[in-house]
């Protein structure tokens, strides 16, 4: 018989958390769900977890955090940071922080349970990339200030010298969730 596998899922679309519980406890794990960091917290005072999939936006608050915290706990721990955000600043974060792999959404169980199999980087992915354009460049500042900030719009749009709306309106338009 295999090892049990022991998943924590932190996020804070309650909807998609279940869809993703349900999926993993058919593929033979153990699943438990927080919606917050503070509700992780009180998982993680009874579960050990090895595979935790984190949102990088928990409401107000960075799944960044708990990426940190999930490392700290387990330094072996597979996270996976999941997000409708994704940007070039937060992914450089979470890997930093201790992230093992990051997705952008829409992602399913397939993407997530590959991503915590792999444990080394791949040479062969392709440099020749597209060119940035202004507004993916435009993006990628707007994430990286907001990764500076703790994820505080009010904060990030001062930085950014744009009025909180207009940032607001930015981050909705470019939503992938």
């Amino acid at each position: 018989m295999s090892e049990p596998r022991h998943l924590l899922i932190v996020e804070d679309d309650e909807a998609f958390a279940r869809t993703l519980k349900r999926s993993f406890e058919r593929r033979g794990y153990t699943v438990e769900v927080a919606h917050s960091p503070a509700e992780m917290d009180d998982v993680l005072a009874a579960f050990r977890p090895g595979y935790a999939v984190v949102d990088l936006k928990l409401g107000g608050a960075s799944g960044l955090a708990c990426v940190q915290t999930l490392r700290a706990s387990d330094a072996a721990m597979r996270i996976v940071v999941l997000t409708g955000f994704a940007s070039i600043a937060t992914a450089v974060e979470a890997i930093k922080l201790g992230a093992s792999y990051y997705l952008a959404k829409p992602s399913n169980s397939d993407d997530i349970e590959a991503a915590f199999e792999r444990s080394e980087g791949d040479t062969s992915v392709p440099l020749d990339g597209r060119q940035s354009s202004i507004k993916t460049v435009e993006w990628e500042h707007i994430h990286q200030t907001l990764v500076e900030t703790g994820f505080n719009i009010s904060e990030t749009a001062r930085r950014l010298g744009m009025h909180r709306r207009t940032l607001a309106r930015k981050l909705e338009k470019r939503r992938l969730r």
